[in-house]
């Protein structure tokens, strides 16, 4: 095996590369071309592309800031509303070209991948689990409708926002994310 720090440089290209271009588009020359190792170098560190794609994943999940979500002493719903606001302003400073990494490669990948698919999905199984948590939180402290479906509710709440994050990149528009905004923390959530 190659030095860390190799590795290190083509995994967080990778991450780079699939959030800009996308799982096909992307190519293992352009990983290790945007991580300045020669391309031999890649097949040190990964099996494949599809490997890197699993690590580049794992990354990304660590960008999601869910401890945004768990951070004791403020209110739920504002803690709710401050990681998805955190989210929308990574889309809107990128100016709409990348969106969720984990959407983005459920879209494209996981019909023909059933490794990344299953990984995406964990992922959001994961995402959706600290959203219930939050909104049964906020149940507790009557701060929500008790008879709202927490489960269905964090379903609704991730797959809508996945859903404007598309919208968004396709319409080159905050528009879609303040909708999403509106109908969710005005309307659902109230």
């Amino acid at each position: 095996m190659g030095r860390a720090s190799k590795r290190e440089e083509i995994a967080q290209a990778a991450l780079q590369q699939f959030r800009a271009r996308g799982f096909n588009a992307t190519g293992i020359s352009d990983i290790t071309k945007a991580a300045g190792v020669p391309k031999g170098s890649f097949y040190n560190h990964f099996s494949s592309k599809e490997e890197s794609a699993l690590e580049a994943l794992s990354r990304y999940a660590d960008t999601l800031r869910l401890d945004m979500l768990t951070a004791p002493g403020r209110p739920a719903l504002e803690r709710l509303r401050e990681h998805f606001e955190y989210l929308g302003g990574d889309t809107l400073d990128n100016g709409f070209v990348r969106g969720c990494l984990a959407g983005n490669f459920g879209a494209e990948v996981a019909d023909h991948n059933e490794e990344i698919r299953s990984a995406v999905q964990r992922g959001f199984d994961r995402w959706a689990s600290h959203i219930r948590q939050v909104l049964v939180e906020a149940q507790e402290a009557g701060d929500l409708d008790g008879a709202l479906d927490t489960t269905a509710a964090a379903l609704f709440i991730l797959s809508a926002w996945e859903g404007a994050l598309i919208a968004a990149r396709a319409d080159k528009s905050a528009a879609p994310i303040e909708a999403f905004f509106h109908i969710v923390f005005g309307v659902v959530l109230r």
